[in-house]
């Protein structure tokens, strides 16, 4: 692209008060609103002080601030620019907004994580979110094999220490080198299978039989008090999931491989780490953990709107894709007879989606809160 001969910017100046630079961001949060957003953290949030005031309103700048791309506390000022305040009912100060998360406890953190889980149901309710997800019994009743990571639970711990010595196959994995003679990999990682039952702390109609697959790599993290002296035996690091898939069908090799292809949770983690989580933006803790929610909460909400759209492409976009389709859209407010019009740019890519999400998000009758 060339600049234009024939007309030359000649100046630039930021004097217009009527225009924004995330008018997407209009319908997102009418999408909020409507899901009980801030009446969810105005009844759930007990924030003491007068920081803690409106807390539905400072809970939905901090998640509009994320959903504009917003990765530190300063950056939340993108949701006071030109006319935002025009649309928005007391868009909050960044300033604001630092020092009501600085007044989390852990317990308040614990209260934002019901408002985030009724937020979802919500919006679930709402719009198609999580279409396609189902619970591991009733995938397992339509006669779907499933594979679900574990945590390292005591029962989980005494079946891993069940498995024979014999039963470790090393697999291909980092810094692993195939034996061409052998015909296996040379690797320090291993996997191995145990016959497991899930869910036997629940009534038996709910226990479901499979095979537990064990993936086990050295701890190779130096030990507080070795004092210099190497480990006289492997420590190994333990990662475990359940599966329902028959053996005959994949062994424990296979079924580690397949599973690590589909693990979804670290999409979403490098989605929020070029997003919202970039970097935490405080030095306190709560602080920090309340920040976390309001991602999860803005993520949420950020593909929720991208599924009203009903656009293929947007609906698998990750949330960088989204902002850059839907959100960060440039346009210019005018007032007539005490309604606000949005002018947008002619010719833009995602206009039939973006005017899909409008139409079916944007609750007219309610002001808008950020």
């Amino acid at each position: 692209m060339q600049l234009s001969h024939t007309r030359p910017v000649g100046a630039a100046r930021f004097d217009d008060p009527n225009l924004v630079s995330c008018a997407g961001l209009v319908p997102v949060m009418a999408l909020a609103q409507r899901s009980g957003l801030l009446e969810l953290a105005d009844e759930h949030l007990g924030v003491p002080t007068d920081k803690g005031a409106n807390a539905g309103a400072k809970i939905g700048s901090l998640v509009a601030g994320m959903v504009c791309g917003a990765d530190s506390i300063s950056d939340l000022n993108r949701v006071r620019h030109g006319a935002m305040a025009t649309p928005f009912h007391r868009p909050y100060a960044p300033s604001t907004l630092g020092s009501f998360l600085r007044q989390f406890t852990f317990g308040h953190v614990r209260q934002l994580d019901a408002v985030a889980s009724r937020f979802l149901d919500a919006l679930a309710q709402r719009t198609p979110v999580v279409a396609g997800i189902t619970t591991l019994g009733a995938a397992v009743r339509a006669g779907a094999d499933v594979s679900v990571t574990t945590g390292l639970s005591s029962a989980i711990r005494t079946a891993i220490t069940a498995i024979a010595d014999d039963a470790w196959t090393p697999i291909e994995y980092t810094h692993a080198v195939y034996d061409e003679e052998q015909g296996v990999w040379i690797s320090r990682a291993e996997v191995a299978e145990i016959p497991f039952t899930a869910f036997t702390a629940q009534r038996k109609a709910h226990h479901i039989a499979g095979q537990l697959v064990v993936r086990r790599i050295p701890d190779l993290r130096p030990s507080n008090n070795d004092q210099g002296q190497g480990q006289l035996f492997d420590v190994w690091r333990f990662h475990a999931f359940f599966t329902t898939t028959d053996p005959a069908d994949l062994d424990a090799v296979a079924a580690d491989a397949t599973h690590r292809q589909h693990a979804i949770i670290e999409q979403v983690h490098a989605d929020l780490k070029n997003s919202a989580l970039a970097h935490m933006p405080s030095g306190q803790f709560c602080a920090n953990a309340a920040w976390l929610v309001c991602a999860v909460m803005a993520f949420n909400l950020t593909h929720a709107a991208a599924t009203l759209t009903a656009d293929p492409e947007l609906i698998r976009a990750t949330s960088g894709t989204i902002r850059d389709a839907l959100i960060t859209v440039p346009a210019r407010i005018a007032s007539s007879a005490r309604r606000l019009t949005m002018h947008l740019p002619t010719g833009w890519q995602w206009e039939r989606s973006w005017m899909t999400l409008f139409e079916k998000s944007f609750g007219r009758n309610h002001p808008i809160l950020a």
